[in-house]
């Protein structure tokens, strides 16, 4: 394991790991995005399997664990995407894009954004986002609640928050190959789940019995064993 710590676009340092050898073949080649209060080591036991037949990337968000914490109005949406295009500059483009959550979220956003950047995505426990003002308000009232009972610097709840359907609006301009991965226990995305098989390229759909949110973490060689399969037949 390599710590490589990168620089985004308007100065804040990004701490990434690298795991592996880099084979030049794109599929082989992951980088992992955590979702929102989460650090890179969660990916850890995942990557480090992983590890033994890819070059596997993961990265902290701003604001979270060994990255920079900039001040308030630096965590939107464009500053995430800014961050994860500086992560892929030193991990090699194409490649293959592991989300949970809100990183699913990015991935996807990063993908619309720059599709030849992209050898296909694994969304794990993830959403596109709300396509109704409504729903939108309802979920950025619940991370600004949950926000308010962590510890995380102020300002940082703003990269987990909608403020427009880009993405959900667009997924069917996804052309890429897709691996869904979901906790049994997880129903909160079991519709998102849904609305990617019939708008993206899904190639397999797995759900992990007995596992909720945090399924790559509770049940990383099962996730791991999927996404090999994955990769293997793109």
């Amino acid at each position: 394991m390599t710590a490589s710590p990168t620089t985004a676009p308007d100065g804040v340092e990004v701490a990434v790991e690298h795991r592996g050898t880099d084979s030049g073949d794109p599929t082989r080649r992951l980088v992992c995005t955590t979702g929102w209060a989460n650090e890179r080591s969660v990916w850890s036991a995942l990557a480090d399997d992983l590890a033994a037949d890819h070059a596997v990337t993961t990265w902290d968000l701003r604001g979270h664990g060994d990255s920079g914490t900039p001040p308030p109005g630096n965590y939107s949406r464009q500053h995430a995407l800014g961050d994860l295009a500086a992560v892929l500059d030193g991990a090699g483009r194409p490649a293959v894009l592991v989300g949970h959550s809100l990183g699913g979220y990015l991935s996807l956003a990063h993908t619309l954004d720059h599709p030849d950047d992209v050898a296909g995505l694994v969304l794990v426990a993830t959403g596109p986002g709300f396509r109704k003002a409504e729903a939108r308000e309802e979920w950025n009232a619940s991370v600004r609640a949950a926000a308010g009972k962590m510890d995380q610097a102020a300002g940082v709840e703003e990269i987990s928050l909608h403020v427009d359907s880009h993405v959900i609006d667009h997924l069917a301009d996804i052309a890429c190959p897709v691996l869904v991965l979901l906790g049994e226990r997880d129903r909160r995305f079991a519709a998102s789940a849904a609305l990617f098989e019939r708008d993206l390229d899904v190639r397999a759909t797995v759900v992990v019995p007995d596992q909720g949110h945090m399924v790559h973490l509770k049940a990383a060689a099962e996730c791991a064993a999927a996404i090999r399969e994955f990769t293997a037949g793109l």
